[in-house]
């Protein structure tokens, strides 16, 4: 296949076709992995530790974990026909589904998370075409809101692993655990101001590399066991043992895979728009599917529910590599990483506070991000700003306060426990309430959110642009028909005092 420069593939309306080369593709994908690499280990080890089995058998889990993900990864990225959105998104497992799995390895064990997550992930991809025509209820206020919620439930995480990520350790939270996630991410931030393009993309992966040097030094990184346990083992097909199918249990996940569908939708269209790609209802179907059958597929190798991961929208962003085989080169890495348990002990053996100031950056960049698209939001004369205010303020709750819906039934703690699907469907919802069903007539303030939102620009007053029906002039100020005075703005939108008739004082 021809070698596509960075040029034609932007000419082609698809960046995301870039090939750089094996070379370039697998060094970025190495930081693609480390990157996700704390996320996709640590569902199998809390399942695991619930299910009781032994640190072998977590090592299992945590293997396959890596093998899956690969396979979905690459999948997702690469793309088959009618399978994969072919974007540069990760996939990994999923922690949606984490608090239910552990609900069910109480009741049934193993077996039965794995058999509710096959039945699961069925229904989710016979469900696909329907998630696959909401694409124009995704309009930038839904998304610009989804990706900045993304960002922000993610900064928990960052801070967790800054301070060592155990808090049963004395050392967690400790002057020298922060002060190493300090340094990572002030060599973050030097690296990415360096003019060379190869480094400053590079910025992420060498800060890593270079905060654990330093922390070697410092003595608080320790590699003494990665050659302990085997060097190679695939995982075994239901290591586990067969999957059993109860009723209560696929219900149960069948509400995980709802949010997993929302939040992979999300994920699609942030990294859609980070990329500068088109993302239609086709290719979120297609990534649907790929989601769900790489789910379904993933208990027969001893793997959970697959979703994208949204940290890894955040490196998309913060490099600048759109290549979608980049993250292709990161799965075959993942599929490596599953097969050589040794390779994955010396990733996990790098400090959590390293990766803390690393991701600190990362999901900074996520929310960033969201905040642009947001800025792209017409805000004058309707709900726009009500539906951000009322979704980022929802999305936050579970962040602010984890324990929230602990009270409320378990389907209810299911999909509003994560920040992200809480945002989600708060912004779809008051998307269709106020933009679609009962859309405000034109030239109205529907509320005093719209109302405090209007100002006008000194440049569009002296050509009357942006005056309403009703608006008049009293004692040389413009009010509306209501008698509320208009503010009027400069160029740079700093409100400027004015008098009809006369410049803006201090103009």
């Amino acid at each position: 296949m021809v070698k596509r420069t960075r040029a034609e593939a932007a000419a082609s309306g698809r960046p995301e076709d870039e090939r750089l080369g094996i070379g370039k593709s697998f060094t970025y994908g190495v930081q693609h992995v480390l990157t996700m690499y704390g996320g996709i280990i640590a569902p199998p080890l809390i399942i695991g530790g619930a299910a009781g089995v032994s640190t072998a058998e977590i090592g299992l889990l945590v293997a396959s974990c890596l093998f899956i993900g690969g396979l979905a990864t690459i999948l997702q990225s690469f793309g088959i026909p009618f399978f994969g959105s072919r974007l540069p998104l990760v996939q990994g497992t999923s922690f949606a589904g984490v608090a239910t799995m552990t609900a069910i390895v109480a009741d049934g064990g193993l077996p039965a998370v794995f058999g509710s997550v096959i039945a699961s992930a069925v229904l989710g991809l016979l469900i696909t075409p329907v998630f696959s025509r909401l694409v124009k209820y995704f309009p930038p206020v839904v998304t610009g809101t989804v990706i900045t919620v993304i960002g922000l439930s993610l900064m928990p995480v960052a801070a967790q692993w800054a301070m060592g990520n155990n808090a049963k350790s004395p050392e967690f939270g400790s002057v020298s655990n922060i002060g190493l996630a300090a340094m990572t991410l002030a060599i973050v931030l030097l690296l990415s101001k360096v003019a060379v393009p190869a480094i400053s993309r590079l910025s992420i992966l060498l800060s890593i590399v270079v905060g654990t040097v330093l922390a070697a030094v410092l003595g608080k990184a320790d590699f003494s066991q990665v050659w302990d346990g085997p060097i190679f083992a695939v995982p075994t097909p239901f290591g586990f043992g067969a999957p059993t199918f109860d009723v209560a249990a696929i219900v149960s996940m069948f509400i995980v895979v709802l949010v997993t569908l929302t939040e992979t939708t999300a994920d699609m269209l942030a990294v859609g728009e980070i990329v500068g790609t088109k993302v239609g209802k086709r290719r979120i179907g297609d990534g649907l599917r790929a989601d769900m059958a790489s789910s379904a597929v993933a208990p027969v190798f001893n793997g959970f529910m697959q979703s994208a991961f949204a940290q890894n929208v955040g490196l998309v962003a913060i490099t600048g590599v759109r290549s979608r085989f980049v993250v292709t080169a990161g799965g075959v890495i993942l599929l490596v990483l599953g097969m050589l348990p040794v390779l994955g002990r010396v990733v996990a053996a790098i400090p959590y506070p390293v990766l803390g100031g690393a991701g600190l950056v990362l999901f900074g960049t996520v929310a960033a991000s969201g905040i642009k698209t947001l800025s792209k939001v017409d805000y004058n004369g309707n709900m726009n700003l009500v539906i951000v205010a009322a979704s980022v303020g929802l999305g936050m709750v579970p962040i602010a306060a984890p324990e929230f819906y602990h009270h409320f039934p378990a389907w209810v703690g299911t999909i509003f426990h994560s920040g992200i699907s809480s945002a989600a469907l708060m912004a779809v919802v008051l998307n269709l309430l106020f933009n679609h069903l009962k859309p405000a007539k034109a030239g109205s303030d529907p509320s005093v959110f719209a109302t405090a939102t209007r100002v006008i620009d000194y440049s569009d007053l002296r050509a009357f642009s942006r005056l309403k029906d009703g608006d008049r002039i009293v004692d040389g100020k413009i009010v509306d028909a209501e008698g509320k005075p208009v503010q009027v703005c400069d160029e740079e939108g700093k409100p400027v005092p004015y008098r009809i008739g006369s410049e803006p004082e201090g103009h």
